[in-house]
């Protein structure tokens, strides 16, 4: 089935630390919601049970799965939720035993009865979960998979349909790296600009800016705040925010007062190699620092990779071009995001799938692409660099130390974000060519990867250093 997919679709602002476990179950209790209301059950509920399945259970709890559930069943919104009302809100249920369901009617829920965590696998994918509602007499149950990106989908795939129908309206209907590229050579246009005009058939023009903008600032924002967070992350490894130290490090006394001053700023400092290296592994860290904290990021494709694309983005920003500003930015999002879509389409962007290629990997790809084309590279060139990404990504293994998004996940964002930018730079000098791989191969090898690779490698935690490590030694 083919699938139009957005640039918003991609880049989505929500809640960390998870995109497939925390944002994805925290959307998928909204459907059932929407679903109970729907049938006329929602004002009839006595009862509401959640089940979680393979990875989501497996894992679950160090994702905050669970605190996910309970928000969406509270009728709270991930994207605009204010991140400090969480812990009040989930203090509420747990010390009540109440939860006020879609915000509209107060009903029992003991949270550790009412959501279970099943090690069995469904068939259909390894993230799943079923919502079930108790009325006088009555069950309504309705199971939804959580597949990468925050994307929710049922084994009827309804929503696909209508996808299908949408994409009817995109004037360049794209499937693969190839179609894209064919666009491009045949109307000699910039692949930013075929993403472009496909939004357009979709929102106006006002909106779309508006909405990349809204997407950049929340990314700028979460790396001011985790450059300006100190202290031990939550979950129990006791793990130290780094990214406020080498921040300091690098920042110096520097007197600014917002995010965007901060930028300005940034671009005064000094800029040798070792810098550089530093100020990009630092905005990475401090992105996934605020992830794994519940704080709001961009899912870019995932919350677990949240980093890479903000990190490279503010590089070319505050290192390679003093002088960009809204148009380069908006120019970089829509190559990251189309970019983003053909893998989705191909392979997969859930760890729980394909590993942690299928997270670091893909933002890897998507970042190098897009700085690409800021930078001058041709249609060619721009999917070079997302291909040479992608290469020296595949078979990552997702293994997280207590299925926490932390250890190793915090650092893979660092090395993401570089390979990046050294794909980019590979990329613009070479003659695309002579390249001997093409992007459509590097995905769909990426696919049969995800394939062959053994299920402890695909987000359980029962494989790697989820094993090598033990919780205790944290």
């Amino acid at each position: 089935m083919e699938e139009c997919i957005s640039v918003f679709d991609m880049l989505k602002i929500g809640v960390g630390p998870s995109s497939s476990h925390t944002l994805g179950p925290w959307r998928a209790a909204e459907r059932f919601l929407a679903e109970l209301n729907q049938e006329n059950l929602l004002d009839k509920t006595t009862r509401v049970k959640v089940d979680l399945f393979g990875s989501l259970s497996l894992t679950g709890i160090g994702h905050a799965t669970d605190l996910a559930v309970m928000l969406g069943l509270s009728g709270q919104d991930p994207e605009y939720i204010p991140v400090e009302n969480i812990d009040k809100i989930i203090t509420s249920i747990k010390n009540t035993h109440q939860i006020n369901l879609g915000n509209q009617l107060l009903i029992p829920f003991d949270f550790e009865k009412d959501i279970v965590f099943n090690k069995n696998f469904l068939p259909f994918h390894a993230n799943g979960m079923t919502f079930t509602a108790f009325t006088s007499g009555k069950e309504y149950t309705s199971t939804f998979y959580s597949i990468g990106g925050g994307f929710v989908v049922k084994e009827e795939r309804v929503n696909a349909k209508k996808k299908h129908q949408i994409k009817c309206a995109f004037p360049y209907p794209i499937q693969n790296a190839q179609e894209l590229l064919e666009y491009c050579t045949t109307q000699n246009r910039k692949i930013s600009e075929v993403v472009y005009d496909n939004e357009k058939s979709m929102r106006s023009e006002e909106e779309i800016d508006k909405e990349l903008m809204r997407i950049w600032n929340t990314m700028l924002e979460c790396m001011y705040i985790g450059c300006h967070s100190e202290g031990i992350l939550p979950g129990g490894l006791n793990v130290r925010r780094r990214a406020f130290d080498m921040h300091q490090g690098l920042i110096g006394l520097s007197n600014y007062n917002n995010p965007q001053e901060w930028l300005e700023t940034i671009r005064k400092t000094e800029v040798k190699f070792r810098q550089i290296l530093k100020w990009v592994s630092c905005f990475a860290l401090a992105v996934n620092e605020v992830n794994a904290a519940l704080g709001r990021v961009v899912t870019a494709p995932t919350n677990g990779s949240a980093g890479v694309i903000p990190a490279v983005l503010m590089y070319y920003l505050v290192i390679e071009n003093h002088e960009a500003g809204e148009k380069e930015i908006k120019q970089f999002l829509m190559v990251a995001g189309e970019i983003g879509s053909i893998f989705k389409k191909g392979s997969t962007i859930s760890a729980a799938m394909g590993g942690c290629q299928a997270e670091i990997g893909v933002s890897s790809a998507m970042a190098a692409a897009a700085l690409c084309e800021v930078m001058g590279g041709t249609p060619d060139q721009v999917q070079m660099a997302a291909e040479i990404a992608m290469e020296h990504h595949l078979g990552l293994t997702c293994d997280p130390i207590g299925g926490l998004v932390q250890i190793p996940c915090i650092e893979r964002n660092t090395m993401g974000a570089i390979k990046a930018i050294n794909a980019a730079e590979l990329a613009m000098e070479t003659d695309a060519k002579n390249a001997k791989v093409p992007l459509d191969k590097v995905i769909n090898t990426m696919w049969q990867t995800a394939k062959d690779m053994n299920s402890k490698y695909k987000e359980t935690s029962e494989g790697g250093l989820a094993v090598a490590v033990n919780v205790a030694d944290c």
